[in-house]
């Protein structure tokens, strides 16, 4: 195949190339013949970013300074991005506060840099999170809409939010945000936890109660990414999903099914687990640490309605996901085993 020129495409910025769905980012932005640039710290691993065409940014989002001069010195040399696509955050922290300063205040140092050099992008587009609205009604199990109020209850969801809501002030930046809810694909290490513990004999439920949920192929959002980038649309925010909901027990069972191994259905009381989670919290702050599992992340991942309604997004793209969550599942396994991850 030959190298594509990239003299003639635009350029566009990944910020979290190195991780999971930055990856699958960069991987789509090649395919639709961008001249991709992976955002990436410095040390960062790049197992996921070997294609020779890729071309790396390093970044300090700590400093607004650096960060301007980095851009300024770019923009001198080959000109302004013509996107960012701003994916770079953190879902697990070791304080609180880390979520505000690497979800929040990171995102600010960026977008003010950019329009501080006089050439912001054309487009600004900021994967946020079906969290930062909070979930929805738990009695009616009602969809959630990008419309309704948003009552983020985390640390996480809250910097997401607060970091929409200033990208969204910012004159001259033209955002788009995209609220994903749960991604899941290959290189994925959460719901690898989901098939080591079911191949393993165990099929835990937590709580006696239904819980409803969504989901999104990592391929199928990063391809919405993309349409939405080469669109006309700016100053919106859509909700992200494959357009169907499932209980939790459709996913592990799923899951089950896939991993094709026996397993002992465990229902876990949430009542003892909100304890013993409390009590390690505690234990956490005595040393000015958080444990992954706390008291506000049991709360998001127990919400009983998750299930949100992007319609809209899919609609405006005149497009439809490729993958169901049973697809997307056996698809992920797959690249699981071929890779080592899973036996």
């Amino acid at each position: 195949m030959p190298v594509p020129d990239f003299s003639q495409n635009k350029k566009v910025l990944i910020t979290g190339a190195s991780g999971f769905i930055g990856s699958f980012l960069v991987e789509e932005g090649l395919l639709n013949g961008y001249r991709v640039y992976a955002g990436i710290r410095a040390g960062s691993k790049r197992i996921f970013l070997q294609d020779p065409s890729i071309r790396f940014f390093e970044l300090d989002f700590s400093s607004p300074e650096r960060l301007e001069k980095k851009l300024r010195e770019f923009i001198l040399a080959e000109g302004r991005f013509d996107y960012v696509i701003h994916n770079a955050g953190i879902t697990r922290a070791g304080r609180k506060e880390d979520f505000h300063r690497v979800n929040y205040q990171y995102t600010k140092h960026l977008a003010d840099a950019l329009v501080a050099t006089g050439s912001p992008p054309e487009k600004f587009i900021f994967i946020s999170s079906l969290a930062a609205g909070g979930p929805g009604d738990p009695l009616r199990f009602t969809e959630i809409n990008s419309s309704d109020p948003d009552h983020p209850i985390s640390s996480y969801a809250k910097s997401k939010l607060d970091a929409e809501k200033y990208i969204s002030s910012l004159p001259g930046l033209r955002p788009l945000i995209i609220r994903p809810t749960a991604v899941y694909g290959p290189r994925d290490r959460d719901f690898l936890n989901y098939f080591r513990i079911l191949s393993k004999g165990i099929a835990p439920c937590m709580g006696s109660r239904r819980q409803i949920l969504s989901f999104i192929y990592v391929k199928d959002l990063s391809r919405a990414v993309f349409k939405l980038l080469s669109s006309g649309r700016i100053h919106r925010s859509y909700l992200a999903s494959d357009g169907n909901s499932y209980t939790n027990e459709d996913m592990l069972m799923l899951i089950w099914k896939i991993v094709d191994k026996p397993a002992i259905k465990i229902r876990v009381p949430l009542a003892p687990v909100r304890a013993s989670v409390f009590f390690l919290e505690k234990l956490y702050s005595l040393f000015n640490r958080m444990p992954f599992l706390h008291c506000e992340k049991l709360e998001e991942i127990t919400a009983l309605n998750w299930s949100c309604n992007s319609s809209e997004l899919w609609q405006d793209l005149g497009t439809a996901p490729k993958y169901s969550l049973e697809a997307g599942l056996y698809e992920t396994a797959r690249w699981y085993r071929e890779n080592g991850w899973l036996v």
